[in-house]
């Protein structure tokens, strides 16, 4: 599904960070770790599309992300930021729906329920506890049904039950919709619940 050959990235200032090889299949869950400052937000941004003057490899199904269009990359990876960047001028709904094409529309009512936050739909971002603000990002990253769902840091402020909660609800709809699903964070409770992880120096 994902893969990462002879990666690096050079900041303006002149450091390069390297990366090791690694992949990740439909319905995996693999973790990334790291010390802070190490380059793990750098490798999900890559990984996402969101930076592209790197060098080397990201493949999915082993074509070259790099060259392809925005709107083609965006249809093959989620990301679930670990701020969520909602528009605060428009509902819940409006925010799920914003970039995804109106035949995704219909798959709403079944992420909303799925997810827990049907009933929060005609609100708007400021009135959402953090808890509920994670639910709404991970809808808005599944609702185009994704190749590769990418999260950041998806458990920093949340307690113990909330994180195996995020947790779960992440790999259980990974595996619904077949997604390779890749989790960058420092949280040693994800490290413990998960068996596959790259620890980057």
């Amino acid at each position: 599904m994902l893969a990462v050959r002879n990666l690096t990235y050079t900041y303006d200032n002149a450091v390069t960070l390297r990366y090791p090889d690694f992949s990740c299949a439909r319905e995996e869950t693999l973790l990334i770790t790291g010390r802070s400052g190490c380059g793990k937000t750098t490798l999900l941004h890559i990984l996402g599309g969101l930076i592209n003057n790197y060098k080397g490899e990201v493949c999915i199904d082993d074509l070259l992300i790099s060259g392809q269009s925005t709107q083609l990359q965006n249809r093959k990876m989620g990301i679930i930021f670990q701020h969520s960047h909602f528009i605060k001028g428009l509902t819940v709904r409006d925010n799920i729906l914003v970039a995804v094409k109106r035949d995704k529309y219909k798959f709403l009512p079944v992420f909303s329920e799925d997810l827990g936050i049907a009933h929060l739909l005609n609100k708007f971002p400021s009135q959402l506890s953090q808890g509920e603000k994670q639910r709404v990002g991970i809808a808005r990253a599944l609702i185009g049904h994704p190749m590769v769902l990418l999260a950041d840091e998806p458990t920093s402020s949340l307690d113990d039950e909330n994180t195996d909660a995020v947790l779960s609800l992440l790999r259980e709809q990974a595996t619904i919709y077949h997604s390779a699903l890749i989790i960058v964070s420092h949280d040693d409770r994800i490290k413990k619940a998960l068996n596959s992880h790259i620890e980057l120096t």
